[in-house]
């Protein structure tokens, strides 16, 4: 029998905590600190996520009922909520903000060679959304949205190849999203695919000029002139793909090159699509499945919010929500990076499931997920009686 460390102490063994303690020390994390440092807020905030507590008095007092526990755990002293409370109050948001986005860089590296789905495509693929967490307006009044109805936004950009967020930005709810195209860093060469409400041709344009490609949808006014047309298949669904040239003196200004615009019927749902895009080497049917992947960012949207506490906060300032939230993110990645360097089939979804009931097993971790593989095939013994062998 195991009887090494815990499943939660063997999880904190992934992160790199040289490197966690040179970001602490960047923002004086842990200045004036006597009771709990950045690391064991960490902890206790990853705790609070895969076990499902919702509440500081709920991560006090499952943490509490587990004291002897504590210390394999990586924590000092026992765990207060008004400790907790303040710490995520006080504490820089940017510290977990900058230890995400470490974990991202290693787990984009572990899934670098994953395939994408119906693509053979070697271009790093991005899709870009934003979803809305509804808060209350008179608790979170940082964070107006409507007249009575506050929200925070998350804007993602996710990496294809094993979805993993590679950036995030935290807004009000009154942010749109086009804006954030604005400060979204542009990497050379790789797609980034978007729906209709980032079309905004200044920001598109600024993007084709630092080399990206964008595929997006094209509004139903769109005012463009067809300069040349490619022949098509049509009875792979395509309808025309065209080499076109926006007409109106302010458009030409912000975007002033071709674009290209393939128009794609859909033999499922029976919908035509029209797709733009600065790309005009890649066949159309590859433009239209990029476009079709899109959706991923929709299910990791889905997902984190079924499976991460980022509906209820356990404090009410900017700081404290956007502490918990790049907590959450920091712990999904990490069993993402987990799941890669154990190669374990299970999903994440499974993952998170067995570490909600099982964080203070004292199991190996690469045994703990490999599925229950007994046998219960009764030993042919002269001396047991069968009770049900009548």
């Amino acid at each position: 029998m195991y009887v090494g460390k815990t499943l939660f102490a063997q999880i904190m063994e992934f992160v790199p905590w040289t490197s966690f303690g040179r970001i602490v020390d960047r923002y004086s994390g842990n200045a004036g600190v006597r009771r709990m440092t950045c690391a064991e807020q960490f902890r206790v905030m990853a705790f609070a996520q895969l076990t499902w507590r919702e509440s500081l008095r709920d991560i006090e007092v499952t943490l509490g009922a587990n004291a002897s526990k504590l210390y394999a755990m990586g924590m000092r002293h026992s765990i207060h909520r008004s400790t907790l409370s303040d710490a995520n109050e006080s504490r820089d948001w940017r510290i977990w903000s900058d230890v995400a986005a470490l974990l991202i860089r290693r787990a984009r590296k572990l899934y670098s060679d994953t395939d994408l789905v119906g693509l053979d495509l070697k271009n790093t693929v991005y899709a870009l959304d934003a979803t809305t967490i509804d808060l209350c307006l008179s608790l979170f009044d940082w964070a107006p949205f409507r007249k009575a109805k506050g929200a925070v936004k998350l804007h993602t950009l996710l990496d294809l190849r094993g979805a993993i967020p590679a950036f995030i930005h935290i807004s009000d709810g009154k942010m749109h999203e086009v804006n954030v195209l604005d400060f979204m860093p542009i990497e050379a060469g790789a797609f980034y695919v978007m729906d209709r409400g980032y079309l905004d041709f200044t920001r598109l344009y600024a993007m084709h000029q630092a080399g990206g490609f964008f595929v997006t949808r094209a509004k139903v006014n769109m005012n463009a002139r067809r300069i040349y047309s490619k022949p098509v298949d049509r009875s792979t669904g395509l309808v025309c793909d065209q080499t076109v040239l926006l007409n109106g003196f302010y458009a030409t200004q912000h975007y002033p090159e071709n674009l290209r615009r393939i128009r794609f019927k859909d033999a499922e749902t029976g919908k035509t699509f029209i797709f733009l895009t600065n790309n005009f080497v890649l066949p159309p049917l590859t433009i239209a499945a990029l476009y079709k992947n899109r959706w991923q960012v929709e299910l990791f949207f889905k997902w984190i919010k079924q499976h991460l506490r980022i509906k209820k906060f356990v404090g009410n300032s900017e700081n404290a929500v956007k502490t918990q939230i790049w907590c959450a993110v920091s712990t999904y990645v990490l069993i993402a990076i987990v799941k890669k360097e154990l190669q374990i089939k299970s999903s994440l979804y499974t993952l998170l499931q067995i570490l909600s009931v099982s964080v203070f097993e004292k199991t190996e971790l690469s045994s703990a997920f490999q599925g229950d593989e007994y046998s219960s095939e009764m030993l042919d013994t002269a001396n047991q009686l069968n009770l049900f062998g009548i």
